[in-house]
């Protein structure tokens, strides 16, 4: 695959006229070509015509990075090391965004890119109109051969590029290899979310390796049911099942993505209870489609493009009330996806909810039920596909996976049933009414409706279970988990939040986002200026950059297992409340209210306490600290022995302390 607009060796490039190398520039735009990218172009092949004098290797304009979906301007393969050049044509000094987006093109390639991984990469961001530049050059706290990004200007970049060759040291780069290098990116969920509306498929755009059941194979098992269904007339549904991060939101919006248009009859729509989930995307797309469209020319407003973007992801809320409208008519959709099936609301609360804000008596289905009913009031054929989370329940009232199958057997006997070979294992919780589809007809496991593989952590693998074996207390086991993760995932211990937060700052390079999580419950982190009763913007929180003090960044404003189920951080501070506290005996569930912390005693609320900080632990792609506060001696709600035993519990497991 051609990832450049150019593509050349530095002789023939340097052979060749300027207006040869734009014309083939312009031939390979996508967009209209205006003025100023032109002038920009221009501006760059003069003045690398004068700066590769003398270099020999290859030359790359526009170079693809699908995950960011965005182009590096210039990609040098020189000797032993890549160059990855932003140019700001008329810039008089380095915005920090223009670092970070230089950085990002360069971590995209060392992460992601297979034939650069074990190579020297030096992000180089020139102004051209800058009288100043720093051109100190050395390699990250990381040590894994990516530089700092060096700002310069065209006068002082091909000193810069010496001096670089210089200071590394390795083979020679073949080209040809290096070009035929896969692109293996692992996106996250608001990335892959942009790729696949703008017509990325989720081969593009996710990994391909042994170690996982490719994402790829799942989303094809799933539209092999999808037109197996159509053609035959059959109403269906099935459970896809999957580790903390191992891409089930991806396939559902894979699928959505496939059939967007609102004219086919496998016209489909993703549909998520969680709302932040939900917010953080449609405005993610919405800015994204006024971004793209203003960059082909054309100018739209950002409510229209929100209007658009509402019909392809929904809140199942919304979709249930417009069906309570209508109780006859079958919606518009022959395919519905339900993400985090499993948080679906059982007969109590949906009853509840019905009585108290939609004034209906007497409603006498689970919130799954309903669901079904209005998919199967389609005279013809209908599919259901639930993307279903293990130990993800973390609200009263969720009902889990088994109220599905009981709602299928209950009251639709001609639907056929599509199951994860998953599906049985203990943290869905559906092992007692599997047993009764035993003699059911049309029930088909496949196990390509699992995913077994975490996607989030493209460093680790091995992040899930070390939580689960944290959470089981198996000390010995975690040990070895943690012992497997090495450095590629580094997990650090503190009993001081500053600390914590000079690490993620230390630690995150470019655009990286970090953020602090906690529990819901943490209501004495107020000390340590954590307040969980402040609500956060996650439109803010998620989106905006460093300079905004409402962003993730800032490290002020904090999320909880409420506002971050279902999306994730690059490194992350988990900061560990006396809520849930480690003691000899295993783990103690406390809630406090008014004054002072009360045992908490029903298995229910047990479960969902467990269930938030399986979901905390679980948000980091690349690493995170966890913060276990020292207590004070002198608050009677803040003992150092409410804190003491969870922090030894983390040492005996092996996390190293900072």
């Amino acid at each position: 695959m051609k990832r450049a607009y150019y593509s050349n060796t530095i002789s023939l490039f340097l052979a060749s006229r300027p207006m040869e190398v734009l014309g083939e520039l312009a031939d390979k735009n996508e967009f209209a070509l205006e003025q100023e990218q032109r002038r920009a172009w221009l501006a760059e092949i003069t003045i690398l015509q004068e700066v590769l004098q003398n270099f020999q290797g290859a030359i790359y304009f526009e170079y693809s990075i699908p995950r960011m979906g965005g182009r590096v301007d210039i990609i040098l393969v020189i000797r032993h090391v890549i160059f990855a050049l932003e140019f700001k044509i008329g810039a008089k000094d380095f915005a920090s965004d223009a670092i970070d987006q230089v950085w990002d093109y360069a971590l995209d390639l060392k992460y992601f890119h297979e034939t650069s991984h074990e190579q020297y990469i030096a992000p180089i961001l020139v102004a051209s109109e800058a009288i100043e530049a720093d051109i100190c050059i050395a390699t990250t706290l990381h040590n894994d051969k990516l530089l700092f990004p060096v700002k310069t200007n065209p006068r002082l970049l091909k000193e810069v590029m010496t001096d670089i060759l210089s200071f590394t040291d390795g083979d020679d780069i073949d080209r040809l290899e290096w070009e035929e290098g896969r692109y293996r990116p692992t996106p996250t969920i608001i990335e892959a979310a942009r790729a696949l509306y703008s017509g990325h498929s989720v081969d593009d755009i996710t990994r391909r390796d042994a170690d996982a059941i490719n994402l790829t194979e799942t989303s094809e098992q799933i539209t092999t049911i999808i037109r197996d269904s159509k053609e035959r007339s059959n109403k269906s549904i099935c459970f896809v099942t999957g580790v903390p991060g191992a891409g089930k939101t991806l396939v559902g919006l894979d699928i959505a993505t496939k059939h967007i248009d609102k004219e086919s009859e496998l016209y489909s729509v993703f549909l998520s209870g969680n709302g932040p989930l939900v917010t953080i995307l449609r405005e993610a797309l919405a800015r994204d489609k006024v971004q793209s469209m203003r960059e082909q020319g054309t100018k739209i407003a950002k409510n229209e493009a929100m209007r658009e973007v509402k019909a392809f992801i929904q809140n199942v809320h919304n979709f249930r009330d417009e069906c309570l409208l209508d109780t006859k008519s079958p919606p518009i959709e022959h395919v519905v996806l339900f993400d985090e099936a499993q948080r679906a609301w059982n007969l109590v609360q949906t009853a509840s909810f019905m009585q108290r804000r939609k004034k209906k008596l007497n409603f006498s289905q689970s919130e799954p039920e309903f669901l079904i009913s209005c998919l199967d009031r389609h005279r013809d054929w209908a599919v259901i596909v639930c993307l279903v989370g293990g130990g993800q329940e973390i609200h009263t009232g969720e009902a889990g996976i088994d109220e599905w199958i009981e709602a299928i057997l209950r009251s639709f006997p001609e639907w056929h049933i599509y199951l994860s070979s998953r599906l049985t294992d203990s943290e869905y919780g559906a092992g007692k009414v599997l047993s009764t589809l035993a003699s059911r007809e049309n029930v088909f496991y496949r196990e390509a409706l699992h995913l077994s593989v975490s996607m989030r952590s493209f460093r680790s693998e091995n992040v899930s279970l070390l939580v689960k074996q944290m959470l089981d207390c198996d000390v010995k086991q975690a040990g070895v988990t943690l012992k497997r993760l090495d450095e590629k995932y580094p997990i650090v211990i503190t009993r001081d939040i500053n600390k914590a937060k000079r690490w993620l700052k230390q630690n995150a390079r470019g655009s990286e986002r970090y953020g602090i999580v906690v529990s819901s419950q943490a209501e004495r982190l107020r000390p340590h200026a954590i307040n969980v009763k402040s609500p956060i913007n996650p439109i803010h929180w998620f989106l905006n950059n460093k300079e905004d003090i409402r962003s993730s960044y800032y490290l002020e404003d904090v999320a909880t297992e409420f506002q971050i189920q279902g999306l994730e951080l690059d490194w992350a501070c988990v900061t560990w409340d006396a809520d849930f506290r480690h003691s000899p005996e295993g783990w103690e569930h406390w809630s406090f209210k008014g004054k002072r912390w009360y045992r908490i005693k029903k298995m229910e609320r047990k479960k969902y306490q467990k269930n938030a900080y399986r979901v905390l632990l679980t948000r980091a792609r690349q690493g995170m600290v966890i913060v276990v506060p020292p207590g004070d001696i002198k608050d009677p709600t803040r003992p150092p022995c409410f804190y003491d035993s969870t922090f030894k519990y983390l040492q005996k497991i092996g996390f190293r302390e900072i």
